[in-house]
């Protein structure tokens, strides 16, 4: 009878460590579905905009002034001289761009050239608002 009731008590006690593994797993589980779940959506060209993204701008409709493109993502060069960026305002810096031509200033600024990147790093400017950037840079010069 001591035996039945030593046996009982082991079994049991082999049930509730069984069940408290198997329970451990399946919170384990959870947790690591958790930290490998994705923190964003990747947003490829052509792809419908959601919602979400429209509300999260504070940005109005429509093509941004030169001067909005410039004090974003332009000023940072083209304020200090960085990289040998012609700075804005200053006509020796300017002097031998502006003499190959309005043209090929805008297809540099679009395209790249040397040290400066497309665009300027703004990918999503339109090439309009990247002319009328430039136009706002040689403004006055």
């Amino acid at each position: 009878m001591e035996l039945t009731v030593q046996l009982i008590k082991r079994i049991t006690l082999l049930i509730g460590l069984t069940a408290s593994l198997f329970s451990a797993t399946a919170f384990a589980e959870v947790d690591i579905a958790e930290r490998i779940a994705p923190v964003g959506d990747v947003y490829l060209d052509g792809e419908i905009a959601t919602a979400s993204t429209k509300s999260e701008s504070n940005e109005p409709a429509g093509p941004r002034s030169g001067e909005k493109v410039y004090n974003t993502f332009c000023v940072a060069c083209h304020g200090t001289g960085a990289a040998g960026a012609p700075i804005k305002g200053k006509a020796s810096d300017w002097t031998a761009r502006i003499a190959q031509g309005e043209e090929t200033l805008i297809k540099h600024a679009i395209e790249g050239f040397n040290a400066m990147p497309a665009k300027g790093t703004c990918m999503d400017c339109s090439d309009d608002e990247i002319i009328a950037t430039v136009k706002f840079l040689t403004q006055g010069l």
